[in-house]
């Protein structure tokens, strides 16, 4: 059996690849891993279950209830709410476990399922290898201690969950949102009714697109990975601003007055200078990947702010963040993690600082996303290539280091392996968008003659 746990948790075409029969099994070596049950006298292990609107979520709910509740875990059941709504609600109400099913920004047919240890934290890789072996045990026939009569997990259907999590987003801004107008895209997703609920408590006047969720328009057109709808949005109805969630709200990109994208760099950048300017930037120091812009390094070195870069990931950036005790960390991709009030990526919250910092410079978006230039990235994917050769191929090394050459202080050349793939991702950035592309074709062609 091939690892079942990628990058966040487990993923598939619904009723496909992730099968009841699969989440069952997973939730119940959970529940052994990560519930300890059946070792702590006298204590019922809790679980919080949640789901984003994805149709499949909903069978899917009921197989990860049952595996719990025949592990003798208590369920309580959320319902529709975000990753990190899942993740804080597992933390605030000392659960020894959460759960949330989502695929977040993929397509409709798919889902996963993600687990989430006290405290409402990610899994380390271990964590994930036990219940993976543990769940091959029981697939295999191992039998394992089934409780009964009284023993049973019980589940409860927790509605005080969605208000729980909109007052904790509200009671962390600096400042209320009054007289800002910000129109909401929630890709018919997970956030549909917390954002907009959470920006108007605030203050905010709300406008919302992609917030009618029917279990299959999720990420349909909408949402993080398709912003034409809101750029036209904001324009349309005078918006100071515009924030796009993706399916289960972990992400959140932004569209200034004009329409014009601000990615999660430059809400890094605007955070970055919000939070030192109170005193909240442990260390003077935020975390990005290797694929942050350029701009964006400079921009920081510049405002006397250091950035440590990690792998591609946003676990990886959370790694780093609690390792280190950094307070702000994130990816271009809008996964933004801010460490003193959430324990993953969170996309409300981010789009609730982001306007609160609008409001309290009375300066525009675009004006705060300019403390960075964002540097041309050309990505070129080069396939059917002896991928792991990438590091030591001396001809290769050769090319990327005229490259370097060529490109000098004013941009930069990274070379990825794919995680599941035959192929070597190229990435080239430069002031001059032409410059990168010319470089970018050179390199691809380097690594096809020395990997092909």
């Amino acid at each position: 059996m091939g690892r079942l746990f990628g990058t966040d948790g487990v993923r598939g075409v619904a009723n496909a690849d992730l099968t009841a029969e699969l989440a069952l099994g997973l939730s119940v070596a959970a529940a052994h891993v990560l519930a300890e049950t059946g070792t702590l006298e006298g204590h019922r292990p809790t679980a919080v279950v949640g789901r984003d609107p994805r149709a499949s979520g909903e069978f899917l709910e009921a197989a990860v209830v049952a595996g719990l509740a025949s592990a003798g875990v208590d369920v309580l059941r959320v319902g529709v709410l975000p990753t990190p709504a899942v993740a804080y609600l597992t933390g605030a109400l000392g659960a020894d476990l959460g759960v949330m099913l989502s695929a977040s920004h993929n397509a409709m047919p798919d889902n996963g399922v993600k687990f989430f240890a006290r405290g409402g934290h990610k899994l380390a890789d271990e964590l994930e290898d036990r219940i993976e072996t543990l769940y091959e045990q029981h697939r295999t026939g191992e039998p394992w201690a089934r409780p009964t009569g009284a023993g049973v997990g019980r589940v409860t259907d927790y509605t005080e969950g969605f208000d729980r999590y909109v007052a904790h987003l509200v009671a962390v801004l600096p400042n209320r949102l009054d007289g800002l107008k910000v129109v909401l895209d929630e890709a018919h997703g997970a956030a549909a009714r917390v954002s907009p609920e959470a920006f108007a408590r605030a203050g905010a006047e709300v406008v919302t697109i992609g917030a009618d969720p029917n279990g299959l328009n999720i990420n349909e057109g909408c949402g993080s990975t398709h912003l034409e709808l809101l750029k036209t949005a904001v324009v349309e109805h005078g918006a100071d601003l515009g924030i796009a969630h993706d399916g289960d709200a972990d992400r959140c990109l932004a569209v200034d007055a004009s329409g014009e994208e601000v990615d999660g760099d430059q809400i890094l950048a605007v955070l970055a200078l919000a939070m030192r300017e109170a005193g909240q930037l442990r260390k003077d120091t935020v975390v990005g990947t290797v694929m942050s812009n350029l701009g964006f390094k400079i921009a920081m070195e510049r405002e006397g702010i250091h950035l440590v870069q990690t792998a591609v990931g946003d676990r990886y950036v959370l790694e780093s963040m609690k390792a280190q005790g950094y307070a702000l960390g994130g990816e271009q991709s809008g996964h933004v993690i801010v460490l003193d009030h959430a324990t993953t990526g969170d996309g409300t919250l981010t789009g609730l600082m982001l306007a609160a910092r609008v409001v309290a410079t009375g300066r525009t978006l675009a004006d705060l996303a300019g403390v960075m230039q964002r540097l041309p990235q050309i990505l070129v994917n080069v396939r059917d290539v002896d991928k792991s050769r990438v590091d030591t191929s001396p001809e290769l090394a050769a090319a990327v280091e005229e490259a370097e050459r060529e490109l000098g202080d004013t941009g930069r050349v990274l070379l990825r392996q794919s995680g599941t793939e035959p192929l070597v991702r190229v990435m080239v950035e430069a002031a001059d968008i032409e410059q990168a592309r010319s470089v970018a074709g050179r390199l691809a062609d380097a690594v096809k003659s020395a990997l092909g």
